[in-house]
């Protein structure tokens, strides 16, 4: 089911507490929500995210347990662990030479464009690198969820894991970092409750200064 405008979309979108059972999502589907989750922005266009879509019943229930054995991890039809990649400068050869090839920017404009991307990151440090990929990665990880919601499933982003655990369990490798999960499925809205309080615009923005 397809809601008919971004703002209904938005305004029904919420996180799910309980899921129902059983409800199976096929890889197609995951895939064609993936397709559209590849135009979310990124710093310079690296693409920082990488998902994890846990489906299998025995990898699930390593992850449950990772989750502090929640009850919407083990209900959802699947799991996707976000990560964002903290190394993802290290691509920016890979993901401009395109470019390069079509003769849109020069030799010159690429090894410029390259070296300054690498050297935004490096002379940063480890912990700009670490905010980067969490930071790119939430950008993507809204976007999937607005998608999902659009083509009729249910989301909850999760922080409650043990990253440690998770990245036991499904191999993650160094460069890493577990942004976040999300639990995605069919909610059982039978003991949903309304809607939390949300702060009036003049609460949270200010124009031109604090």
């Amino acid at each position: 089911m397809t809601t008919n405008t971004f703002a209904e979309l938005v305004k029904s979108r919420r996180s799910a507490n309980k899921f129902i059972p059983g409800v199976n999502i096929t890889e197609q589907e995951l895939d064609e929500i993936f397709q559209l989750v590849k135009f979310s922005p990124s710093a310079f266009n690296l693409q920082h995210t990488h998902f994890i879509a846990v489906k299998d019943p025995e990898v699930k229930a390593k992850v449950h347990e990772a989750a502090y054995k929640q009850y919407k991890v083990s209900s959802a039809s699947a799991v996707i662990v976000v990560l964002g990649n903290t190394e993802a400068y290290q691509d920016a050869p890979k993901i401009n030479e395109g470019l390069l090839h079509l003769g849109v920017i020069n030799r010159q404009e690429y090894d410029q464009t390259v070296q300054s991307v690498q050297s935004f990151y490096t002379d940063r440090g480890e912990v700009f690198m670490r905010e980067e990929a969490i930071r790119n990665a939430s950008l993507s990880a809204m976007l999937l969820m607005l998608i999902a919601k659009d083509k009729g499933w249910d989301t909850c982003p999760m922080i409650g894991f043990d990253p440690e655990a998770m990245r036991e369990a499904l191999h993650i490798p160094a460069g890493y970092v577990p942004a976040m999960l999300i639990a995605l499925g069919k909610e059982d809205t039978s003991s949903q409750r309304p809607r939390g309080y949300r702060k009036p615009v003049g609460e949270f923005v200010s124009y031109n200064g604090f």
